[in-house]
């Protein structure tokens, strides 16, 4: 069964969505770069399909309601070091934020909300933003992405700069908080960063990252390193034959998933064949389960990609904390 994005993921030539209603042309900020802005954002596969909707209907719908374009990268087409897609929505500052708030509200009440519960959910969004950026959102000292907080009530973060991947001058900035105070959040910071004449000219393709697929490297807790034709390797050749990866015994759950959940969902999206150890068969000098993954180089690449990322959501999540418990040198780097 094909993917229900697979004609709505925009290429890095910036084509409309496939099959979409005609709406305004590409928004180019060289006439008035004041007025038109851009923000994006990371999401899941399957935060992907709930934006896209059955054929591009809640998309569609989006773009009519706000006027505002959106587009998303290609199907593993993920930001560097995750397994996320980018979604990018241009238009006015305006319009921009009616679209995010459009995608928010259905995002928070498809995978964050629970039935019964009085509390607004929590929920978490990752806006990109350029390296250049950054440093007018965190300010003097931090005074301005401090400001950012007390306002919105939410939490934010800006990661440090990856100079992991070659070509990547983008940095991630971590929202978490109820959906308004997401919301105010982000209206701050778009109008921060809509201010700024480089961001605003530097809208470009939604994905502009040389490497379609984009896998980390093996540093999270549990996870060993390739162990291929039993020895283990440090490089990548030979991609298309079977690949093991030690992951830890205890996070195995996280691979597998519920009645076999997870592993179904990396097999389909992917391509690719896993297969699990027995309980007790691990790599030699470890306590690492092997994973083996057999298929296609694409395939395992990908494969590899969404269990990196099971594995590394066993990392705690950040407890919930005040604005004021939040010293600045926690909230920007230096």
């Amino acid at each position: 069964m094909g993917s229900p994005d697979s004609g709505y993921a925009s290429s890095n030539e910036g084509g409309a969505p496939a099959n979409s209603p005609p709406h305004k042309p590409d928004l180019q900020p060289s006439s008035d770069p004041i007025e038109t802005t851009y923000l994006r954002f990371l999401a899941s596969n399957a935060e992907a399909g709930s934006v896209i909707g059955k054929g591009g209907t809640t998309i569609s719908d989006f773009q009519s309601r706000s006027n505002a374009r959106i587009q998303l990268s290609r199907n593993y087409e993920y930001f560097p070091g995750t397994s996320d897609r980018v979604i990018m929505v241009s238009g006015t500052v305006e319009e921009v934020l009616e679209a995010v708030e459009l995608i928010l509200t259905k995002l928070v009440n498809e995978f964050y909300a629970e039935d019964g519960e009085e509390a607004e959910p929590r929920s978490k969004v990752r806006l990109i933003v350029p390296n250049s950026s950054c440093g007018g959102l965190i300010g003097k000292g931090g005074s301005m992405i401090r400001s950012f907080i007390e306002e919105s009530g939410a939490n934010i973060k800006i990661s440090a700069q990856d100079n992991t991947y070659i070509g990547l001058n983008d940095r991630l900035v971590t929202i978490i908080g109820t959906l308004p105070q997401l919301g105010q959040a982000i209206s701050l910071i778009l109008q921060k960063l809509s201010d700024d004449g480089y961001y605003v000219q530097s809208i470009g393709p939604t994905f502009p990252y040389a490497a379609p697929y984009n896998v980390p490297n093996y540093g999270p807790p549990g996870v060993g390193g390739k162990f291929q034709n039993n020895r283990f390797q440090n490089n990548k050749e030979d991609m298309s034959n079977p690949v093991t990866l030690g992951v830890a015994d205890e996070h195995i759950g996280l691979v597998v998933g519920r009645g076999g959940r997870n592993i179904m969902e990396i097999s389909q999206i992917s391509g690719a064949r896993i297969k699990i150890s027995e309980r007790g068969d691990f790599i030699p000098g470890t306590y690492d389960r092997k994973v083996t993954i057999t298929g296609s180089q694409r395939a395992i690449r990908v494969a590899e990609a969404m269990i990196m990322h099971k594995v590394s959501s066993a990392s705690a999540p950040p407890p919930d904390v005040t604005p004021d418990q939040l010293p600045v040198e926690n909230l920007s780097i230096n």
